[in-house]
C-alpha cells in the first residue's frame, strides 16, 4: 500500500493527531478541572462594585462611582443570565442544539448588554461615558484574569 505524503503544513497536523484513550482523557479532566461559572459571576460582580466604590471615593463625585457601577452591572446582568440559561440547557439532546441554544444565549446576552448601555442615560444621573466604560473593561477583564489564575489553564512550556 503507498502513502501519501500530506501537501500542506495543516494536513501535516492533522496527521499527527492521536485521540485520548479513557484513562488519559480522565487524567486530563483531573488536571484541568472546570471553572464554576457561578463563581466567576459572582467575582465580576464584586469587582465591579469594588471599582463602583474606588471610582466614586477617589473622584469625590457619587454620579461617577453609579455610572462605573453601572456599567459593571451591563456586564455582570447579561452574563448572570447566559450563565442561568446555559445551565439550564446543560443536558440537549445533541451537540447541534447545544451549539443553538449557545449561540441564542450569547445573542440575548448581547441585546441585554445593548439595552442597558441605550437605557444608561436615562437610568443614571449625571452620567459618565468614561467611567462606565471603566466599569464594564474592568469587570469583563476580571473574567479572563480568573481563567489565567486558576490552575491548569496557564501555559506550562
Amino acid at each position: 500500500m503507498k502513502t501519501i505524503a500530506p501537501e500542506t503544513e495543516a494536513e501535516a497536523e492533522e496527521s499527527d493527531f492521536k485521540p485520548l484513550t479513557a484513562q488519559e482523557a480522565q487524567a486530563w479532566r483531573s488536571r484541568h478541572r472546570a471553572i464554576p461559572v457561578w463563581r466567576l459571576v459572582v467575582v465580576q460582580a464584586l469587582v465591579g462594585g469594588l471599582v463602583a466604590l474606588l471610582a466614586g471615593l477617589v473622584s469625590g463625585k457619587p454620579p461617577i462611582g453609579w455610572s462605573a457601577g453601572y456599567g459593571a452591572l451591563a456586564v455582570v446582568v447579561p452574563a448572570a443570565l447566559f450563565a442561568r440559561g446555559m445551565a439550564r440547557q446543560r443536558f440537549a439532546g445533541s451537540p447541534g442544539a447545544a451549539m443553538v441554544g449557545f449561540f441564542g444565549w450569547e445573542m440575548v446576552k448581547i441585546v441585554l448588554t445593548v439595552a442597558m448601555l441605550a437605557a444608561a442615560p436615562r437610568l443614571v444621573a449625571q452620567l459618565s461615558w468614561l467611567a462606565l466604560l471603566a466599569g464594564m473593561v474592568v469587570t469583563m477583564k476580571t473574567y479572563w484574569i480568573a481563567l489565567m489564575v486558576q490552575s491548569g489553564v496557564r501555559k506550562t512550556d
